[in-house]
C-alpha cells in the first residue's frame, strides 16, 4: 500500500505541498472534528462523540490532508459494511462496522473552503479507492445533494436514485461505485 501522496497547490499565490495519508492520532482528531464543523451545517455535521467512537472503531478509514507539520486541510472518512449502500443507522451505531465488509462507505469527504477546488479532495477520494481496492473490496458506497451526483460520477460511481436518507433533514442521493 502506499504510505502517503504529495502534491502541490497554490494557497495566496504560494506553493504549498500537501501530503494525503491516513489518520494517526488525537492530534488528527481534534482536527477532524474541527474542519467537519467548518464544512458542514450543525444538522448536518457530525457530532463530536460520534467521531471519538468511529475513531476508535475504524482508524484506519480515515485519510487526511495535510500541510505544514501535521495541519490538516481535508479529511475523508468512512466504515466498512456487507452491503452496497449507506444507511443513516451507520453514521450513530459504530458497532454495525464489519472490518471484513465487502464495501467501504464514505461519510464525509471534507476540504476547508480555503483550499478547494485545487484537486484536494479528488486526491483524498483517489486515495481511499486505491486502498479499498487493496483491501479486496467489492466497492463503495455513499450519500450525496443532487449537486454533487456528477461530481461523484467522475471517480466510478453509479447514481442509484433518491436515497432513503434523511439526515439533516436534507435530500440525499445513493452513489455506488463497483469495482
Amino acid at each position: 500500500m502506499v504510505e502517503k501522496e504529495t502534491f502541490q497547490i497554490t494557497v495566496n499565490g504560494k506553493k504549498v505541498d500537501v501530503t494525503i495519508r491516513l489518520a494517526k492520532d488525537e492530534n488528527d482528531l481534534e482536527q477532524i472534528i474541527h474542519i467537519e464543523n467548518v464544512c458542514f451545517p450543525p444538522s448536518e455535521a457530525a457530532k463530536r462523540a460520534d467521531f471519538i467512537d468511529r475513531f476508535r472503531a475504524f482508524k484506519e478509514n480515515f485519510v487526511v490532508a495535510e500541510i505544514d507539520n501535521d495541519v490538516l486541510i481535508g479529511f475523508i472518512n468512512g466504515n466498512t459494511t456487507d452491503k452496497p449502500e449507506l444507511p443513516d443507522e451507520l453514521y450513530h451505531d459504530v458497532s454495525l462496522h464489519k472490518p471484513d465488509g465487502d464495501y467501504q462507505t464514505v461519510f464525509g469527504l471534507d476540504v476547508l473552503p480555503i483550499y478547494r477546488k485545487q484537486g484536494v479532495a479528488s486526491h483524498l477520494m483517489n486515495y481511499l479507492i486505491n486502498i479499498t481496492k487493496e483491501r479486496g473490496k467489492k466497492g463503495m458506497v455513499l450519500t450525496c445533494k443532487d449537486r454533487l451526483i456528477h461530481y461523484y460520477e467522475k471517480f466510478g460511481y453509479e447514481h442509484k436514485g433518491v436515497s432513503n436518507s434523511n439526515h439533516g433533514g436534507s435530500v440525499w442521493n445513493d452513489m455506488v461505485y463497483i469495482f
